[in-house]
Parts: C-alpha cells; sequence; structure tokens
C-alpha cells in the first residue's frame, strides 16, 4: 500500500536552504526555514543554483557600485573643468597668481604635494609588504652583536666543517631587495636628519601658539572686567545734556548754532571716499545727509575716485538732490587716482575751507550711520584737549547671508568687543579701522597727515599720532551699519591688504617708534604685541604649523605633534573667539577649519609686505552688494522704482550739467523700465514682513558671478587629503579627523563653495 501523501512528502530529503530574492534597490537575500526543516539541514551549502544567483546578484551590486563612483568622479572633474574654465573668463582683474607675485608659494605647494604623493606610494607599498620596523633600528655591529647573545647556544656558532661560502651570512640587501634597502635608509635619514629639523620647527611654533594664547586670554580677562566693572569712556554730562536740550528747541533743517550758546556744535566736516560703488553710493549718502547736526555747522565731502562715467553721473546727480534739500554737500572727482584712499583723503584735506573746521568724521562707501552719530561721539571731545579720536563699531546688515558672512562676523565681533574695547580703555591706543571715527583734525595735522607709502593708511596715522600723545576713544555702544564681503574672492583680497599693510607699516615705522618720546612700555607694547604677535607671528605659525609641520608629521611619525597642539588649545582659543557673538555658537568647528584655511592668505600677504614685494602694494576695492537694514527702506525702494521722482532742477545748472542730467535720466529710465517686477516683489515681500530684513537692491542673479578656482587652497586641500591617507597607515586617528576635514575645508574654499547663498 502506498504511503499517504503527507508522508510521502516529508520523508523526502530537502536540499539547499530556501531564498527569498527581493528585487528592490539595492538587490537583498533573505533566507527563510521551511517547515520541519532540521537544524543539521540548515547548516548544508546552498545548491548550485541558488549559488548562481547569489553570485550573480552580489557581482550586480558590486558593479553598481563602481559604476555609482565613477560617475560620481566623472562628475566632480566636470565641476572642476567648468569651474577652471569660468574662472578664466569671469574676472579680468590681474591675481596675485596669475600675475606671478604669488608663484613661489603656489610652486612650493605644488612641490610639496607631489613629494608628499610620491611617498605616500613608497610607503603604501612598505607597509603592504610588512616592512614594519621600530623607530629606532640597531645602526652598529655592537648592538647586533648584543642581540645574538640572547640567542641559545647551540644557534650562535656555526660548524667548522662548512665551506667559506656557506659560512658567510648573506647580507640583507641580498634577502629583501633594492627597494627594501632604500627603505630603510630613508628610515635612517629621517630619523637622523628630518626628524630633528621639523621637532625643532614644531617646538618653536608651539611656543608663539602658547605666548598668542596666552595675549588672547589676557585681552578676554580684560573685557570681562569692563563687563563686570561697567567701564566705558563717558563724554562731559553737561554738554551732552544741553546738546540734548538744545536739539528740542532746534529745527534741524534750518537751526543755527547761535540761537543755543549752550550747545557743544563744533564744526565737523564729513568725508565719504568711493570708487565705482554703484550699489551703495545712494544709501551711505543719504544716511549721512541725514545725521542730527546744524546744517552750518557741517560739511559733507563726497569724494569720488570713480573712472566709469555712469557712476560719476549717479553719485553727481544723488549729490544735487540732498544740495536742493539744503544740505551743506559738494562733490569732489580726481582725474588721477595717485594713492589710492589715502591720496583722495589728502587731497581733500588740502582745500583751502577745511581751515574752518574742527572736526572731521569719514565713513566708506557702504557705511549707514544713524541720525544721533555724531552727538554719541563729538561731545568726547570737550574738555579733553589731548583726544585725537573716537571710533564707533561697526554692525553688519548682511552677517546672516551666507556661511562666510557668518565666520566674518565672528572674528569682527571680538575684533570689537574685546581687542579694540580693551586697547581703548587701558592703553588709550588700537588701530584706526579707516571709517565710521572721527579725528580731531590738528591730530592728523600734528601726525603729518594722510600718507599714500602703504596700502593700510588708517594704521599708519594711528600709529604717528600715538607716537605723537594723541590719546584714543573706542565706543562699543555706538554702533554704524555696513556690508561684509559676500564672495571668497573679495574677502582674500581685503585680507591679503589688511595683512601685508601692516608689515610695510612696520619696517617704516621701527625707527620712529625707538625715537619717540612716549614711555618705553608703550614701545613695547607696540612693537611686541601690536606688530609683532598680533601682525606677524599669528600668521607664520598658523600656516607653517597647521599646514606645514602637521602633514610633515604624518609621513616623519618620528616628529609627532601633541594631540593638545592640534585639538584641545585650538578649540579653547576658538570658542574665546565666539564669545562676543554667541549666536555663532554652532559654528564653532567651521570657523576654526576656515582660519586654518585663511592662513595660506595671510601669511603669503604677510611675507610680501615684511619683504616689500609687489602684490603687497595692490589696491583692490571690496565689493560690495548694497544691502539695505529695514523693510521701510525695501517699501520706500519699491516706491521709488515703481513711480520715477520728478526732481526739481536749480536755476544756476550749468548746461553741462544739464547735459549730465539728460544722460542721467536716459540710463534711469531704462533702469525703471526693467524694475517694475522687482519692485511689486519687494513690496509685497515687505508688507508680509515688518521685521528688519536684508535685501539687495539688484537681482541676486544679475549680482551673482560664476565660481573661480583657488589654486593655492586646492593643492593645500590635496595636500592634507594626502597626509590623511599616510595616517591611515599610522593608525592615528585624531590626526586622520582633522586633516580629513581642514583638507575638505580647503577643497571648499578652492572650488570657491564658501559664499554660496544660504536660504
Amino acid at each position: 500500500m502506498a504511503p499517504p501523501p503527507s508522508s510521502w512528502w516529508g520523508s523526502e530529503e530537502q536540499r539547499g536552504t530556501p531564498v527569498v530574492v527581493k528585487m528592490d534597490n539595492p538587490y537583498s537575500l533573505v533566507e527563510i526555514d521551511g517547515p520541519g526543516m532540521p537544524d543539521n539541514k540548515k547548516a548544508r551549502g546552498k545548491n548550485a543554483k541558488q549559488f548562481t544567483w547569489v553570485l550573480l546578484l552580489r557581482a550586480h551590486r558590486a558593479v553598481g557600485c563602481v559604476a555609482w563612483l565613477a560617475a560620481g568622479f566623472w562628475g566632480v572633474l566636470g565641476a572642476v573643468n567648468r569651474r577652471v574654465r569660468r574662472s578664466r573668463d569671469a574676472d579680468a582683474e590681474p591675481d596675485a597668481e596669475a600675475s606671478g607675485r604669488g608663484r613661489a608659494m603656489l610652486g612650493f605647494l605644488r612641490a610639496f604635494l607631489l613629494l608628499s604623493l610620491a611617498m605616500l606610494a613608497f610607503e603604501t607599498v612598505a607597509h603592504y609588504k610588512g616592512w614594519h620596523f621600530p623607530q629606532h633600528l640597531p645602526g652598529n655591529l655592537q648592538e647586533l652583536e648584543d642581540q645574538l647573545q640572547q640567542l641559545p647556544e647551540h644557534l650562535r656558532h656555526l660548524p667548522e666543517n662548512l665551506p667559506e661560502q656557506l659560512r658567510r651570512l648573506p647580507e640583507r640587501r641580498e634577502i629583501e631587495g633594492w627597494l627594501h634597502g632604500a627603505y630603510v635608509a630613508w628610515l635612517d635619514f629621517r630619523v637622523e636628519y628630518i626628524a630633528w629639523a621639523i621637532q625643532k620647527l614644531s617646538s618653536f611654533c608651539i611656543v608663539l601658539f602658547m605666548v598668542q594664547s596666552v595675549d588672547r586670554i589676557v585681552l578676554c580677562l580684560g573685557c570681562f572686567w569692563i563687563k563686570l566693572r561697567g567701564i566705558k569712556p563717558r563724554a562731559n554730562v553737561s554738554s551732552s545734556a544741553s546738546g540734548k536740550k538744545a536739539s528740542r528747541r532746534r529745527d534741524v533743517e534750518g537751526g543755527n548754532a547761535d540761537d543755543d550758546a549752550d550747545g557743544y556744535f563744533p564744526m565737523v566736516l564729513v568725508q565719504m571716499p568711493m570708487c565705482n560703488e554703484k550699489e551703495v553710493y545712494e544709501t551711505s549718502i543719504s544716511h549721512v545727509c541725514q545725521l542730527d547736526w546744524p546744517r552750518d555747522r557741517m560739511l559733507v565731502q563726497v569724494l569720488d575716485d570713480s573712472d566709469d562715467e555712469v557712476c560719476q553721473m549717479l553719485i553727481k546727480a544723488e549729490v544735487t538732490k540732498w544740495s536742493q534739500r539744503g544740505v551743506n554737500i559738494i562733490y569732489r572727482h580726481r582725474l588721477n587716482r595717485t594713492g589710492y584712499k589715502a591720496g583722495n583723503l589728502k587731497s581733500a584735506m588740502s582745500c583751502d575751507y577745511v581751515k574752518d573746521y574742527e572736526f572731521v568724521a569719514i565713513f566708506d562707501a557702504d557705511f549707514q550711520p544713524n541720525p544721533d552719530f555724531l552727538k554719541l561721539t563729538v561731545p568726547h571731545f570737550k574738555g579733553n584737549p589731548e583726544l585725537g579720536l573716537v571710533q564707533a563699531r561697526w554692525s553688519f546688515v548682511n552677517k546672516d547671508e551666507n556661511l562666510l558672512t557668518r565666520l566674518q562676523n565672528i572674528n569682527l565681533c571680538f575684533h570689537f568687543e574685546v581687542e579694540q574695547q580693551v586697547n581703548g580703555v587701558y592703553l588709550n591706543f588700537f588701530g584706526f579701522n579707516g571709517t565710521a571715527g572721527v579725528w580731531r583734525i590738528e591730530a592728523l595735522e600734528d601726525s603729518g597727515g594722510w600718507m599714500e607709502r602703504t596700502t593700510v593708511e588708517d594704521m599708519d596715522i594711528a600709529v604717528r599720532a600715538h607716537l605723537c600723545g594723541w590719546k584714543f576713544i573706542f565706543l562699543n555702544d555706538v554702533n554704524v551699519l555696513c556690508e561684509l564681503p559676500e564672495s571668497y574672492q573679495a574677502y582674500r583680497k581685503q585680507q591679503h591688504r589688511w595683512h601685508s599693510g601692516p608689515m610695510q607699516l612696520f619696517r617704516l615705522c621701527l625707527p620712529a617708534v625707538f625715537k619717540s618720546k612716549i614711555p618705553f612700555w608703550k614701545k613695547a607694547n607696540l612693537v611686541m604685541l601690536f606688530f609683532l604677535l598680533r601682525k606677524l607671528v599669528l600668521p607664520f605659525y598658523s600656516f607653517t604649523l597647521f599646514c606645514v609641520i602637521l602633514p610633515l608629521t604624518m609621513f616623519v611619525p618620528e616628529a609627532e605633534l601633541p594631540i593638545w597642539v592640534i585639538c584641545y588649545i585650538p578649540v579653547l582659543m576658538s570658542l574665546l573667539n565666539i564669545l562676543p557673538a554667541p549666536k555663532s555658537f554652532p559654528f564653532i568647528i567651521p570657523y576654526l577649519l576656515f582660519e586654518n584655511t585663511m592662513s595660506v592668505t595671510k601669511f603669503n600677504a604677510m611675507v610680501s609686505g615684511l619683504f616689500q614685494l609687489g602684490s603687497s602694494y595692490e589696491w583692490v576695492v571690496t565689493k560690495k552688494a548694497g544691502r539695505t537694514s529695514s523693510a521701510s527702506d525695501i517699501l520706500a525702494l519699491a516706491e521709488e522704482d515703481a513711480h520715477p521722482p520728478q526732481r526739481k532742477l536749480t536755476r544756476g545748472m550749468s548746461e553741462g550739467g544739464l547735459q549730465e542730467w539728460g544722460k542721467l535720466r536716459e540710463h534711469e529710465a531704462a533702469e525703471w523700465a526693467n524694475k517694475d517686477e522687482a519692485a511689486a516683489a519687494l513690496a509685497t515681500t515687505a508688507a508680509a514682513d515688518s521685521s528688519p530684513v536684508t535685501t539687495p537692491k539688484k537681482s541676486s542673479k544679475a549680482n551673482k558671478k560664476p565660481n573661480r578656482i583657488f589654486k593655492k587652497e586646492l593643492a593645500l586641500a590635496f595636500l592634507l587629503l594626502t597626509a590623511a591617507t599616510r595616517s591611515l597607515l599610522s593608525a592615528q586617528g585624531l590626526h586622520f579627523y582633522f586633516l580629513l576635514f581642514q583638507g575638505v575645508t580647503f577643497l571648499a574654499v578652492g572650488l570657491d563653495l564658501i559664499g554660496e547663498q544660504v536660504s
């Protein structure tokens, strides 16, 4: 009798493991247990058909992964190629690298990169061949004999009856080959010569690093004490009160200072140097002309160095508009831009009518002072004849525009909140920031006036005034709105000028420092702290330690950098830097990496200024975007664009002025035709949100330029990534992560991704 089907089915032997193939992306395999399958059957291998499916699926997955990596790599190469082509056509301005002034640095980085790639290949071959030796190999026969004495007795001596050919021990190079011999020779050479030199240089940089860190901590403690004690400069109370009382009684549009003898309203000259800055001239002139000061006690000089005729006409028209409204304002234009900003200010101060004024306030083209600026700064001069400068703090309308502006805001907040305030309170000296300040004209003349010998004319006049005994005051609670560079190219050129100029000035003014009659401790502070430590030492050790020595230690592990130098102290210093801008705390790691990235630009600028190379005299006006500060400004702008204002001309205007005015009106009419849609969008946005916003006057697409390629940053990016790969062979975890993230940061900066817009 045949067995029942169930017993027959259950008695048949089952082979293999049931497999469910999920046709997803990527493919996956799931093993299931069949009913009644014994445990010993589960342990058996898959049958041939199932095994073939598994191999095919895994091969498909591997091919897909390789194809994805190849496509990504090809896409990156294509993007880099497009960036290179765009960067050649994006800017017609001469660059330090293109003109040959930066080729020495770039050549050094390229040679360093090629050498590191060769060493990485060599070390990789040595690692996979198992040539792992301790750092200190036996280098003489005595050490070799000592090791032979540790062998058993029967292995120390060879039999006497062996032939001479067999009694000779073969040399190591005869057994292991010439490549291994070269590797051993390299180990001996780097231990005896290279590691020693790197260790000495790193120790020197670490000492500089610690000294600069102590200086930073002392500044922070001084700022904390100022905050704790509420220390700040205070103006003459009587003059301030009388000034407020007078301002309530005075009609600012047409008041006369003689109406109130108790008010302190000295003659103030306001200078606005600018050059080809179409985006910001209108806002800046508007804010300056609305300063709350008697009209007959203030003169505004618009010092235009523009070589663009359209820009000249626009600025002239703006000056004419405010002149017709009763503002005492004049327009000056130089045919020759000699001396750049210093030459412009020097030319303006040579006018005959300047002798009638006691103070001069300076605002760059992107600065937007509040109406009470002069009333908050000028009263500090009353009853203080030794005071030469009152400096206000900067605040920024576009600090949240992108990652680059956020990182700049951290740096400048620390500069004003800590450095300027502490030096102003305890030393009565700091570097003039070039704008948003009020000078006593007597102090300028006593110090020699504006000089064209450096690209930091503001620091130059401040140092000379300090040597003449004048005192400075910094007002941390008086803010003036301005713009930050929104592109890395503009920020890079600005930082090059700011770090090459101090070294030029250091060479030129060092003899005058020693000959001056100021106390010795002030001379020491000026030379050791102001110039050497903060202008020379900082970029030197930052570039040398983190961009040169750290990658070298990956290939020469005998000269290792301590972890606290790489991680703990830099993080602590970054934390101190970010304290004045607490909202930027999430950006502490990007800030640390970006500061190391900027060290290559600052170091190159410092060297060019110290040795007076050609790039140290390069002056490029920082590009502006033309940001406004409030929603009301946007509404006014939208209304003005939608309905062109009907300006009235004075009868005294010349025929040439009428022709220029006609050209200007034609140009504005063409612009207004394209602005209707943009004005409506701006008005809708501003009506939806009445809070302060930052919005460009022009379309972002029109202002956006193609990204550039920065070769020095890219060379350092590949160098640090190569060193990070080498650190994997030595199992140095923290060094690997630091080099990896720092290399990625250099790569992002080199591809000009750091200044991209953020939502």
